[in-house]
């Protein structure tokens, strides 16, 4: 089965494409969504384990993003993936997915900033690249509270750092995942780093965007020893503005992030395209799809598609696999949907992050409806 060398105008997002030498069945790629809904020890449970088997007909499941380390954690109720409950947790979650014939890539995340003390390690201070405080506040077990201004990282403790990237990676092998997905987007600590309005280092880290790009270099040198770099992709998001995000210049940051990557040949580039609605918040407007051209390998794209701009997309070569967020919360049969232009189920706002079964594992299937 030839599935990467259609015709741009015979692509939709039921054909297959290969990433590497793994074949997702489709193109419709679940994104990585934070539910808050881990158990003890921040290890995933049944209900977790329901939710992604729901998912599986996706061609790829990215899980939702989860702590590589203690000090790395962000949100109340995220999973991790660096201790050995936590690799069983996921096992468990792994296994059902392939049961169903599915594939899934663990995301491996770092909050840097975008934390609180009060959820961290002994009361320690969240890490960022430099101490500048975010604006606004963070969700906290205590409910929300004001950001703190973070201690910065000292340059001796950034290998530590990138051990913790590589130790969640052999997590990830463990716990049976097909591949991963370093978060370098959406305002978290490779973000922070990348950014010039988040990084004023001084040191081989900080200044010109390819010392602002280092750490992001390091770590997936690191991913990659562990892993076969065609199994591991890695998400920006490069006019978002989430958590208080701005550079000066993004287009020159993320064309050179985007062609520094290259050289890893990893199995795909993960780009969000959120932010592109506001202009000038995170920085000076650019196109994002520009970046397609830089890019030498498979290329996904993020921005609330539905199935015909998803199509279009697709068809007019601006991405290869698209990647949908709220309509795989609402429908876990999202491809069967599409395949026969059912009608979707509505997402629940209110359930997204937190809760029980309600909005998590109990939308119906086009079976039950």
């Amino acid at each position: 089965m030839i599935v990467n060398d259609l015709q741009p105008q015979d692509i939709t997002l039921l054909s297959p494409i290969k990433i590497g030498r793994q074949t997702l069945k489709n193109r419709m790629v679940m994104a990585p969504l934070t539910r808050n809904r881990a158990g003890d020890g921040l290890v995933p449970t049944e209900m977790n384990v329901t939710y992604y088997r729901q998912r599986a007909s996706a061609g790829l499941i990215i899980s939702e993003g989860s702590q590589i380390a203690d000090d790395a954690l962000g949100y109340p109720l995220t999973p991790g993936i660096h201790s050995e409950a936590q690799v069983v947790g996921w096992k468990r979650v792994t296994d059902a997915v392939h049961k169903e014939d599915g594939l899934i890539f663990m995301q491996l995340w770092h909050c840097g900033r975008v934390s609180h003390s009060s959820m961290l390690p002994d009361g320690m201070k969240p890490l960022a690249p430099s101490a500048i405080k975010p604006a606004g506040e963070v969700y906290t077990y205590e409910g929300m509270k004001p950001y703190e201004t973070p201690q910065a990282i000292e340059t001796a403790d950034i290998p530590r750092i990138i051990e913790q990237y590589r130790h969640a990676a052999c997590c990830a092998v463990e716990a049976g995942f097909d591949g991963v997905e370093i978060h370098a987007a959406n305002g978290y600590l490779l973000d922070q780093f990348l950014r010039d309005g988040t990084n004023q280092r001084q040191d081989q880290y900080g200044g010109s965007i390819e010392n602002r790009s280092r750490l992001i270099m390091e770590v997936t040198a690191a991913v990659c020893e562990i892993w076969d770099p065609e199994k591991v992709g890695i998400r920006l998001s490069p006019l978002q503005p989430f958590n208080d995000l701005y550079d000066s210049n993004p287009q020159a940051t993320f064309s050179y992030m985007v062609k520094a990557l290259n050289k890893f040949g990893l199995g795909y580039l993960h780009i969000t395209e959120m932010g592109a609605e506001t202009p000038g918040i995170a920085g000076p407007y650019f196109d994002i799809s520009s970046l397609r051209s830089l890019w030498d390998g498979v290329y996904m794209t993020n921005s609330n598609y539905d199935y015909k701009s998803a199509n279009a997309a697709l068809q007019e070569g601006k991405a290869d696999p698209i990647s949908f967020g709220k309509l795989f919360i609402a429908n876990p049969d999202l491809p069967e949907r599409f395949a026969i232009d059912a009608p979707l189920n509505k997402p629940d706002p209110e359930s997204f992050y937190g809760g029980d079964e309600k909005g998590y594992i109990d939308y119906p299937f086009l079976k039950q409806a």
